[in-house]
């Protein structure tokens, strides 16, 4: 068993008597895997009074500087990768293929991209005699999920770096172990005493401490969007910069001229893949109606196919991350048959043989109308829902009749017709014939998914103020 007490404040691992523990549940099992420290008030006080300090030096490096610091922190990464990968297991339930070439590998494609962005970043820029100067925002708090623990991490902490900010962490109190052996990897790798700093714990604690805090200068918070206005609300008072990544109910536009198995199958995949826990998940699958039986009776077959086990089974699904996000899935099930919604794969209750953890079946409604709960609110599980349209206007209005606008995803035999669908579409990330992970693209969304932007170079541009130095010359 894991156990992962204390705190990383000042370049120091510091175990504080009297601080109560969170246990972490390893969610194929149920059972207890680790336990950490529950940080609170005090913790976050030392914490940002130590980045505080550390701004004042490390604001002041240079672009080389911090670009060796990364390629050290590469370094450290590339030798711990594998245990990071086995931590993400065990925490959130990952298949071991999904925890090697997915989740863990994002931190190294992060670290690759951020050098990139970094070495050409324009930090100065002459505008006729005013010099505009881009400078670190300064101290940053930090909340991340638990459903891609450490690509929530790296996409916040990484361009902070890059940027010459200094910054407090707070991973998810369910997923700390990869955060942890992260703060290890900064720790080997040089990062300096105050720069980054770890406080584990609640969320109603630690998360609204920091968020509250006046010498927390930006504040950036992934999760629901729920959780993101008790955020925003908690910062108001100090006006500080609020930057989040939110909920997401994404459409999944397959045009009348798309290949209707391939791109069902691909979007059922896409959906069950890290067991439906992704925020920017096509959950919404949108087909013409004369395609729409067709499409029902290949996404029954692809949802029949898929395999649910353990991480070490080398299933397609793990389980999902907890008994509450658990019972959270059972109950929109039976919202959607409440509705009135088909029920033509999965449903209620775990997959046979699979009754101890948390795993569900992959489940996929047909005969849903976009009124319905079940394609409205987010379910963060495996839970598909399948639209009628009956023609391309109609398509794009449903895909828009949203309160989130994350993602959207379309499939067309035309590109050019792709492009002009994708262009009415009102989400922050559009995804055309299921094209691959592109780390350079602006990554965040529209409405209340939030505001602001991760990955690439756009994220270095939300960790900086303007200043115009008028008369410059």
């Amino acid at each position: 068993m894991r156990k992962y007490t204390g705190f990383y404040i000042d370049g120091n691992w510091l175990d504080e008597q009297g601080t109560s523990n969170i246990e972490v549940i390893n969610p194929s099992t149920g059972e207890v895997a680790g336990i950490i420290s529950d940080g609170n008030e005090k913790q976050v006080n030392n914490a940002v009074e130590a980045a505080k300090r550390a701004f004042v030096s490390f604001s002041q490096t240079s672009v080389n500087e911090r670009l060796e610091l990364l390629k050290a922190i590469t370094n450290e990464y590339k030798q711990r990768e594998a245990e990071i990968s086995a931590a993400i297991s065990e925490e959130m339930g990952a298949p071991d293929w999904l925890a090697s070439q997915y989740q863990a590998a994002m931190g190294l494609a992060h670290l690759n991209t951020t050098i990139e962005a970094l070495s050409k970043f324009p930090f100065e820029e002459q505008k006729g005699t005013t010099r505009i100067l881009r400078e670190p925002i300064g101290v940053c708090g930090f909340i991340t999920p638990w459903n891609w623990p450490i690509n929530q991490v790296v996409v916040k902490v990484l361009p902070a770096l890059a940027t010459g900010c200094t910054m407090v962490l707070k991973p998810a109190a369910q997923t700390p172990f990869s955060a942890w052996l992260l703060t290890e990897i900064f720790d080997k790798a040089g990062v300096p005493a105050g720069v980054f700093n770890l406080v584990n714990g609640h969320g109603g604690k630690v998360g609204s401490a920091l968020s509250r805090h006046p010498d927390i200068d930006m504040i950036s918070f992934t999760g629901s969007t729920g959780a993101g206005i008790s955020v925003a609300v908690d910062a108001a008072p100090t006006v500080k910069r609020v930057h989040q990544e939110l909920g997401g109910k994404s459409a999944n536009i397959i045009l009348d001229d798309a290949d209707i198995v391939q791109a069902v199958d691909n979007g059922v995949k896409a959906i069950m893949m890290n067991t439906g826990q992704t925020c920017t998940a096509p959950t919404r699958m949108l087909i013409h109606e004369s395609k729409y039986e067709a499409a029902v009776e290949q996404a029954r077959k692809t949802a029949e196919s898929i395999t649910v086990g353990a991480p070490s089974s080398n299933s397609y699904m793990g389980p999902l991350s907890s008994k509450k996000q658990f019972d959270t899935v059972q109950k929109y099930i039976q919202i959607g048959i409440d509705e009135g919604a088909e029920i033509i794969a999965g449903g209620l209750g775990s997959p046979e043989g699979l009754e101890k953890g948390y795993f569900a079946k992959p489940t996929i409604f047909a005969n849903v109308t976009n009124s319905m709960r079940i394609a409205r609110e987010e379910i963060f599980g495996p839970v598909l829902v399948m639209i009628r349209y009956s023609n391309e206007e109609e398509a794009i209005a449903i895909a828009n009749d949203s309160p989130f606008g994350l993602a959207g995803y379309v499939q067309s035999s035309s590109i050019e017709r792709a492009r002009k669908v994708a262009s009415k579409i009102r989400a922050g990330q559009i995804y055309l014939n299921y094209a691959p992970l592109d780390f350079e693209a602006p990554f965040g969304g529209y409405k209340q998914s939030g505001n602001g932007r991760e990955w690439g170079e756009q994220a270095l541009y939300e960790f900086v103020e303007i200043k115009s130095v008028v008369g410059f010359g």
